[in-house]
């Protein structure tokens, strides 16, 4: 069964709203990681409109379990990285405007950039993913590429409006994982995934961790944290 992976940006989005110090992201890590968190996943964007530098910092210092950095290939990110050494970092597009990551990235098209990003990252010994959607060419781009590992986007799957549709995403990322695993490729899966769709998902042989944010922070402003990620870890076992 796969790994849980917490992200925990939308901790930082409510501190944010304030511009205050609460509540801390580094702290909601650490419960996270106390409720069977296998990984903690935070998104230091350009804009920074929620997790901020000195957030990443701080990550990569206290917690137990491992960073997974999401950030986009620009300069000034890929710098940071570098200098911060996440155990991952997973490349995701990026659009000022977007409310969330609206797709994968194209590995296809923006081959020789994402090519150039990973490499300096591998340098400092980071592992590095690559967020792509669920479709032959983008995986068969990411092996040329030189990524080992990916994520797959499961914004499609989670947002379906009918069984038809459910089932129809689900059998893509399920076609994606058997494929990109012939290549070689460790698989991870994640974007709006939750409470009443993540468990079939789970169920999927060869994904290796599935990483989940916004539901669980949403769960926990009624039950708690601490037992909203308990809860999820259950669910995707």
């Amino acid at each position: 069964m796969p790994k849980l992976g917490v992200n925990i940006d939308h901790v930082a989005t409510l501190r944010q709203a304030r511009r205050g110090v609460l509540p801390d992201p580094v702290h909601a890590a650490s419960l996270c990681e106390k409720a069977g968190a296998d990984s903690i996943v935070a998104h230091l964007r350009e804009d920074r409109r929620h997790i901020q530098d000195k957030d990443i910092q701080l990550l990569r210092k206290n917690i137990r379990t491992k960073l997974n950095l999401e950030m986009s290939i620009a300069p000034e990110i890929v710098k940071i990285a570098c200098k911060i050494k996440p155990y991952q970092a997973t490349l995701v597009p990026e659009k000022r405007k977007e409310l969330t990551t609206e797709g994968g990235l194209d590995a296809v098209a923006n081959s020789k950039k994402i090519s150039g990003a990973l490499r300096k990252l591998e340098k400092y010994g980071i592992r590095v993913s690559l967020f792509i959607d669920p479709d032959r060419k983008q995986i068969d781009a990411s092996k040329k590429i030189g990524a080992k590992i990916i994520e797959l986007h499961t914004g499609r799957y989670a947002g379906a409006k009918n069984n038809k549709e459910k089932k129809k995403f689900f059998n893509q990322i399920k076609f994606a994982v058997n494929y990109a695993k012939t290549k070689g490729l460790t698989v991870n899966a994640g974007h709006g995934l939750d409470y009443a769709n993540s468990k079939d998902l789970a169920k999927i042989k060869g994904i290796e961790e599935l990483n989940i944010g916004y539901s669980i922070i949403c769960k926990a402003l009624y039950v708690g944290l601490f037992e909203a990620v308990r809860e999820m870890k259950g669910l995707t076992q």
